[in-house]
């Protein structure tokens, strides 16, 4: 008999080993080796070929054909407009975030125009998901629910029911009988997902993956998962607040980075049609560490309020606490304002927030992240009505950022009367808008317009 041989995987992150190793050197993790076996030309693995020929490109139809929108607006801006016929779409995001609420909701808005749809499960019995689809208000007949794990029997109920649209939760718990590895661990997972992306690719039904994800953010299994979908999709949020986003890291058939704006209820996922007056329904006028920032999300302008609190240290060693952005930058501009601005926070705690728990890291952001450490610090509220953004360097300059009037017309649409910009950029913005520009060059001169 041919020797069966076999690698050690990171159930982490997909790293192999020709040997065990206590600790994975791609992502750091302890005890996470496990030993799979590594089959090569093995006859009872089914045939997953394309078997095409190769032909001219001038020859090739580019038609993309007519996307399916999901009916709901800010899932089709992730997606680009719509579902491609035959993509393969991956879903990550944390336990409880709200994956399988979000793909539930998709299928049922599908359903109810009549196209047939199948939900498959291999982490809830038929009986769950009915009671949660009954929350959401899901009941079109045409939303079909399979509860299975073989690959080889989800691949012949989609092969028997043609549906339009597939979703799979979550591929971990999908096996195929070719590997005699568990479920979920890294074989399996590569195993499972190639051939559900090889079935939707010749059939031309869309695939959605529900992906589990690791500790620090990233979704389990091989990164080459990744790289075989067409489309990655992180949603983010947090318990504590009821907003939901989803994020596009990977699209080739839209632009990536773009987001869509969910609010949590008990009835399920609603969309948010202005993440702007979202985000700042709640913020304080006249509050002091307080400032505006246009932020650009993919092709989407959403002002957001970055709050700071620069207070005396009672230790020897100062604290630096950040969230919704880089550490390191604020470290940097803490440093470039005790050089250039005089303002001398070495002795100071600084606390830096972005409320509602948004996650910011376009370099536009700094300018509004030193105008609310030196508003706390001089104990001054900025004038009310007031957006700054721009990236800072490391000599105090203030350079320019792209998108400059679609920034500028949220915030005058958000009713926002005064606007401190980078000076390069500052012939950039519509002269008809109503707003009053005050382009700057340097750091030192952002004080004098911000009070």
């Amino acid at each position: 008999m041919k020797k069966v041989r076999t690698m050690f995987f990171c159930q982490n992150c997909g790293q192999q080993s020709s040997k065990w190793l206590g600790k994975c050197p791609a992502c750091g993790e302890w005890n996470r080796f496990v030993e799979e076996e590594v089959r090569q030309d093995d006859p009872s693995r089914p045939n997953v070929r394309f078997e095409g020929v190769p032909q001219s490109i001038e020859a090739i139809s580019a038609d993309e054909g007519e996307r399916i929108t999901t009916g709901m607006a800010e899932m089709d801006r992730v997606l680009g407009g719509g579902i491609v016929g035959g993509s393969a779409i991956l879903v990550g995001g944390d336990p409880g975030i709200g994956k399988s609420t979000l793909l539930l909701q998709v299928l049922e808005k599908l359903a109810e125009r009549g196209l047939t749809v199948l939900y498959v499960s291999g982490e809830e019995s038929a009986r769950q998901i009915k009671l949660r689809a009954k929350r959401l208000g899901a009941s079109a007949k045409e939303l079909l629910v399979l509860v299975e794990v073989e690959l080889e029997g989800i691949l012949a109920r989609i092969q028997e029911i043609q549906p339009a649209v597939v979703v799979i939760d979550s591929i971990q718990t999908v096996y195929s009988t070719v590997l005699a590895s568990a479920p979920g661990s890294v074989g399996q997972v590569r195993e499972s997902s190639g051939r559900l992306i090889m079935a939707a690719k010749k059939t031309g039904i869309p695939v959605f993956l529900v992906g589990h994800v690791t500790k620090d953010g990233s979704i389990a299994g091989p990164k080459v998962l990744e790289h075989m979908v067409d489309t990655v999709l992180y949603f983010e949020g947090d318990s504590g607040h009821a907003y939901r986003v989803i994020r596009g890291i990977k699209n080739r058939f839209g632009p990536t980075h773009e987001i869509g704006v969910f609010e949590m209820r008990d009835t399920g996922l609603m969309e948010v049609a202005n993440p702007s007056a979202f985000f700042l329904a709640e913020r304080p006028e006249g509050a002091v560490g307080s400032v505006v920032v246009p932020s650009m999300e993919g092709t989407r302008p959403i002002l957001i309020e970055v709050q700071a609190l620069v207070s005396p240290t009672s230790f020897g060693m100062p604290r630096r606490t950040a969230i919704g952005v880089d550490h390191n930058r604020v470290s940097l501009l803490t440093a470039v304002m005790d050089r250039i601005c005089g303002i001398h926070l070495g002795g100071s705690d600084i606390f830096l927030n972005v409320a509602g728990g948004v996650k910011v890291d376009e370099p536009a952001i700094d300018l509004g992240v030193v105008a609310a450490m030196a508003s706390s610090f001089l104990d001054r509220p900025i004038k009310a009505g007031t957006v700054v953004f721009g990236e800072v360097g490391l000599t105090g300059e203030i350079r320019g950022i792209s998108q400059t009037e679609i920034r500028v017309r949220e915030a005058a649409r958000m009713g926002f009367t005064r606007c401190i910009l980078p000076r390069t950029q500052g012939r950039d913005a519509s002269p008809d808008t109503p707003i009053e520009l005050f382009p700057i060059g340097s750091l030192r001169e952002l004080t004098g317009h911000l009070f």
